[in-house]
């Protein structure tokens, strides 16, 4: 939910997931669906996988209740204004006993961009809260989700969005933000093989400033024979 420019679909995909990006964009979506019609031909996904695209609203999403075994919604509650409702959508369509991860940005580093720039958040479509933890939890247990674990991502990007909040958001030609800018695309089109260094940076560094929480949580599977309602 949101699929954005696709990144983490592309990677359910090649994986070889059956796999539906969703997002209200219909240009981003586009995009999306000829990068998995290219990564079919380029033989980057299991035999069998399929992938598609479906544009619509995050508060009243074109699915069927218990329609997925897996939902992904990374980076998105944050800019909905109806996040409880939304958050309702996502526990609609996935199925007991099926899993969700939700990511939005963590409490510190986007206290602190939001401290140096009010461009940062104070745009059409931006960001309209900063969660704590705990909040966002409450809100996803109470929607009738249990909680599994969490974790820290993307430590390395805080410092970059610090810095562009400071010299001015939208400045993209800042000398020191194209250098960092640099450091991240190499880092994420090196992986997993030649960045060791940055790896382990950014490992020891994620419990402290990791830019995104994550959170794992399982809709309960209730009463239901699960596996045999679902062909296991």
């Amino acid at each position: 939910m949101g699929c954005g420019a696709g990144r983490h679909a592309y990677e359910m995909y090649r994986r070889g997931a059956d796999v539906i990006a969703f997002d209200q964009d219909g240009d981003e979506l586009a995009q999306v669906l000829e990068v998995f019609g290219a990564m079919k031909v380029a033989g980057e996904v299991p035999a069998g996988a399929e992938a598609d695209i479906k544009q619509g609203d995050a508060l009243a999403m074109p699915f069927a209740d218990e329609e997925f075994d897996r939902v992904v919604a990374a980076e998105v509650l944050e800019h909905i204004p109806d996040d409880e409702q939304a958050i309702s959508e996502l526990v609609r369509v996935l199925r007991p006993g099926g899993t969700i991860a939700v990511t939005v940005p963590r409490w510190l580093p986007e206290k602190v961009c939001w401290a140096l720039s009010d461009a940062y958040h104070e745009v059409e479509g931006g960001h309209v809260r900063i969660y704590t933890g705990h909040e966002l939890v409450g809100k996803l247990e109470a929607a009738g989700l249990e909680y599994v674990g969490r974790a820290h991502a993307h430590a390395l990007h805080a410092p970059y969005w610090w810095l562009k909040c400071a010299v001015g958001v939208d400045d993209d030609r800042h000398p020191l933000v194209k250098a960092y800018h640099q450091v991240l695309v190499w880092d994420i089109m090196k992986r997993p093989g030649y960045s060791t260094a940055t790896r382990l940076a950014e490992r020891a560094l994620n419990p402290l400033i990791g830019k995104s929480l994550v959170l794992y949580l399982r809709k309960p599977a209730g009463d239901r024979n699960d596996g045999a309602a679902h062909g296991g």
